[in-house]
């Protein structure tokens, strides 16, 4: 079935369960009134519902390829992201200064996640330029962003970030890539970068590559490492594309999913570089896109379960097979474990929805006078966001499939593809398993402060539902009060034992803040309704998961290492 973008979904999560009213007080967000995010995300949910969403299937058959050395994109990929360009998607979130509309990061996430579900394998293009964007905004000196960020922004230029290579995955220390300084104030780049999504195309004038690479003085690990901007073709006079740089893409990857997205093998040979900020502080500046990133990559796990979501519930409120217990529609939607199925679906896209959207708002409200608090609270939810976000993006499409029986496994239904699309989302910017240990790391090297601001916040919400929701407060409250104290527990761990247990613990707070959204939901709803019947669905049948995940939390390590590696292969 065809796509629709949930823009009902994400005003009333907006207005009614994240606050987005509370805008009005950042200077720079003042002139965002209802009227205009309505607008912008009705007229985001167009693009995506007409122009992005018919091509996903043309890039999953049709994938990028390499052809003489020039990458060729999917069919009507090029038409879609001129649209996308010209509404001034790219640059929504940038600086009017430089051409952007400067909407918040609220609004920007709700319409990176339309965008996801129309159309990953295309959305990634525009997601890396805008962390680009913002890691050029924040380090870049006056001179490389007056040349780079009116043509990213205007999305005729496209960035990418170039940190993996083939020794260095998770361990960015271990790169090998050069950076030696001509006598220009330019550099000679030189290496080999893999994994580099949207590394070329056929439709971006120039393809500008942030690179991470070591100086001659660098020291050896993360703390030796600078940031360069790397552009395949270098800038004339005129801040036109001129001479080709010395640089190629040496092979595209075949990969699992999102056969539309090329990901590069990018080969630099001396190629012309400008350093972007200090030498050896290039981990911070990437980082500074990184962030940005990481609630994309969230928001592209949401996308992608609310597009598996669509197409399973229309398949399933189609099929007939046999008697149904309950009088309904007589298909298979009526069969309880379908429906459980459907429900879960439903209640989890909501709930990491609301994490997401809370985490922007959050970025967008650290800009006020008082933003302290706000920049920590959105540090504490982006891990959480990411995989969270990304692990329900992975386990619906795999629902999906479910749903729709042996169907799901025949590749001409489109069930499939949003499983192999979505599945990389739990590994790039960073894997789950790093967000849940950043989360119990240096997320909690404030003792717990943002954790416990966050919890009591949880805790005062559902103090106030009592009298209209008694029962699901109750839960929500003691729900809260277990992470609590799974957290002063966690917190008196050694950091091995705590890694050990990191997954099972963001998955408890994410369960947590989930229900603590549908309660709210449910309350800005009357305490009756869809959206009160799904927050008791949530509450009574997931949210006691939190209480096993944190027996797993506070296991520690030692029964991880009770059996060594060799032997596990007996």
């Amino acid at each position: 079935m065809p796509y629709r973008a949930p823009v009902a979904d994400f005003q009333f999560i907006l207005d009614h369960v994240v606050g987005f009213a509370r805008l009005g007080d950042v200077a720079r967000f003042a002139d965002i009134t209802p009227d205009t995010a309505t607008a912008i995300l009705t007229e985001a949910g167009r693009l995506c519902d007409q122009v992005l969403a018919p091509v996903n299937r043309e890039g999953d058959k049709f994938p990028a390829s390499l052809e003489n050395g020039k990458v060729r994109t999917s069919p009507g990929f090029a038409q879609a992201y001129e649209q996308i360009a010209q509404g001034g998607w790219v640059g929504m979130a940038a600086s009017p200064e430089y051409g952007g509309m400067g909407l918040p990061m609220a609004l920007a996430t709700a319409v990176n996640e339309m965008m996801s579900g129309a159309c990953l394998a295309l959305q990634l293009n525009p997601l890396l330029t805008q962390g680009q964007i913002e890691a050029l905004e924040h380090h870049a000196d006056e001179k490389l962003r007056a040349l780079y960020l009116p043509r990213l922004i205007s999305g005729e230029w496209n960035g990418t970030m170039n940190l993996t290579e083939p020794q260095a995955g998770s361990d960015v220390g271990a790169l090998t890539t050069r950076a030696v300084p001509n006598n220009d104030g330019t550099y000679a780049i030189t290496g080999q970068k893999v994994y580099i999504t949207w590394g070329d195309s056929d439709f971006n004038a120039n393809t500008c590559h942030l690179v991470l690479a070591r100086l001659p003085d660098g020291g050896p690990g993360t703390k030796g490492i600078s940031l360069f901007m790397v552009p395949k073709y270098i800038p004339d006079a005129d801040g036109k594309p001129g001479l080709a740089n010395s640089l190629t893409v040496a092979s595209l990857e075949h990969k699992l999913g999102l056969h539309g997205s090329p990901t590069a093998v990018m080969r630099y040979d001396g190629a012309t570089g400008w350093l972007v900020g200090q030498p050896h502080k290039g981990m911070a500046a990437m980082f500074t896109m990184m962030n940005n990133a990481r609630l994309g990559v969230g928001t592209q796990g949401i996308g992608v379960a609310e597009a598996a979501f669509q197409q399973a519930l229309a398949f399933a409120q189609e099929r007939k097979q046999g008697p149904t217990p309950v009088e309904g529609t007589g298909t298979i939607a009526d069969h309880a474990d379908v429906r459980r199925m459907l429900m879960a679906m439903k209640a989890e896209i909501f709930a990491a929805r609301a994490i997401a959207l809370d985490c922007a708002l959050s970025m967008d409200m650290s800009r006020s006078d008082d933003g302290g608090d706000w920049a920590a609270r959105a540090a504490l939810l982006t891990p959480i966001a990411k995989a969270y976000g990304t692990d329900i993006g992975i386990s619906i499409a795999s629902t999906g499939i479910q749903v729709h029986g042996g169907m799901g496994f025949i590749e001409e239904t489109g069930a499939a593809q949003f499983l192999r699309d979505v599945r990389v989302t739990a590994i790039y910017e960073g894997t789950n398993g790093i967000q849940a240990m950043d989360l119990v790391s240096r997320k909690l090297m404030d003792n717990g402060d943002a954790v416990f601001r966050l919890l009591d916040e949880m805790q005062a919400s559902a103090e106030t539902a009592r009298k209209a929701l008694r029962e699901l407060a109750e839960d929500v409250w003691a729900a809260t009060e277990a992470l609590r104290e799974g957290t002063e527990r966690l917190l008196q761990l050694g950091l091995n034992d705590r890694f050990a247990g990191a997954v099972p613990y963001l998955r408890a707070i994410a369960l947590g803040l989930g229900a603590h959204y549908h309660l709210r939901a449910a309350m800005a709803e009357g305490g009756t309704g869809p959206r009160t019947a799904l927050a008791r669905f949530f509450i009574r049948r997931l949210l006691p998961e939190h209480s096993a995940l944190l027996v797993q939390a506070l296991e520690g390590a030692e029964g991880l290492y009770a059996l060594p590696a060799n032997d596990l292969e007996f």
